[in-house]
């Protein structure tokens, strides 16, 4: 029986760092209509969604730094907030939305929360486990800065699948969804860890800057051009081969544009199938609905014949997965 679901990505263009949160709110907002406008289901928002992605700048004052935080238990009451939940609510919509997290013990995470329309509340949580970056700004002026080690605490919630309400019919069975974040799409680890949980759809908000040397290598100088075709190619690459090699959809909603006047972000939001197939992608860097109507059996396939872990997988084999970190060669003969 197909389980038919009507999903898109909400990409965000540019959000100075000055930006006006209201107007952003607005922009917001104008892709959720335009969503219901189309019959959405669940649409998916950036990381970082309502603000500028902060960590590229250094800051010296604590007050300049918590404007960009938002308290868990605030985001549906908030003012700079809660109309995008309201207008969800209103819609019949479920929505993912990425915000930079602060705990009542002071403590930062890179979040992102899924809200049910149904339910008309959060259900789920997840905080960002792969911090990518540095603690301490480069040397270099003109490099583009990571600092999200500096500015967030990796994710202590794991990966933990859930199941949405209402998107389906009873007889159909709640989908079971996922939430990663940015740069945690690079480690198979994160996709694996969902797929283990039967997994079915996967939401992946991200900011990516198109050419930063200093923080991601390159084995050869690029022009800008290169190294954003180079990035948008690596942000497929990571999308395309871990839906297929975990028989899961999978939807990406980029924040892209020229961020300042100076920090090039790619965009490239995109919805793939569970053969690892695109189907709908951003065509634009500004504000877009990627939409796409997917079929959920399609997870079977893989799952039942290549990918059936029960038959397949070995993990007395993998051992050292579970318990190594860093690079451990072989003994020179």
């Amino acid at each position: 029986m197909p389980r038919i679901l009507k999903v898109a990505a909400a990409q965000v263009g540019a959000v100075d760092r000055d930006a006006d949160r209201a107007e952003t709110l607005a922009r917001l907002i104008a892709l959720l209509d335009q969503a219901a406008s189309e019959k959405v289901q669940l649409l998916l928002y950036p990381e970082v969604t309502f603000t500028t992605f902060f960590p590229r700048h250094l800051f010296t004052s604590s007050s300049d730094l918590n404007a960009y935080f938002e308290h868990n238990d605030d985001l549906t009451t908030s003012p700079s907030t809660a109309p995008l939940f309201s207008k969800a609510q209103n819609y019949g919509i479920d929505i993912v939305v990425g915000f930079a997290e602060r705990t009542d013990e002071g403590k930062g995470y890179n979040t992102c929360v899924y809200y049910s329309a149904a339910v008309g509340k959060v259900i789920n949580k997840y905080r960002k486990v792969h911090l990518p970056g540095t603690v301490e700004p480069f040397e270099d002026p003109e490099a583009v800065n990571q600092l999200e080690k500096r500015y967030f605490t990796p994710g202590d919630l794991g990966f933990p699948a859930f199941r949405a309400p209402g998107l389906l019919p009873t007889s159909s069975g709640d989908p079971v969804l996922g939430m990663l974040i940015c740069n945690d799409r690079r480690w198979p680890e994160a996709w694996r860890s969902y797929a283990l949980q039967g997994a079915e759809l996967l939401l992946i908000g991200y900011n990516t800057v198109a050419h930063s040397p200093h923080l991601w290598g390159t084995t050869k100088p690029m022009t800008e051009e290169e190294a954003e075709k180079e990035a948008l190619f690596h942000s497929r690459l990571v999308q395309q081969s871990n839906s297929y090699m975990n028989s899961v959809f999978s939807i990406s909603s980029a924040r892209c544009g020229l961020d300042d006047g100076k920090y090039n972000l790619i965009g490239g939001s995109a919805i793939i199938n569970p053969e690892g197939h695109v189907v709908a992608e951003a065509k634009t860097k500004d504000d877009e609905l990627v939409v796409a109507e997917i079929d959920l059996e399609e997870c079977r396939q893989g799952r039942e014949k290549t990918f059936d872990f029960g038959r397949h997988r070995r993990i007395e084999a993998y051992g050292r997965i579970g318990a190594q970190t860093g690079v451990v060669e072989p003994e020179l003969l």
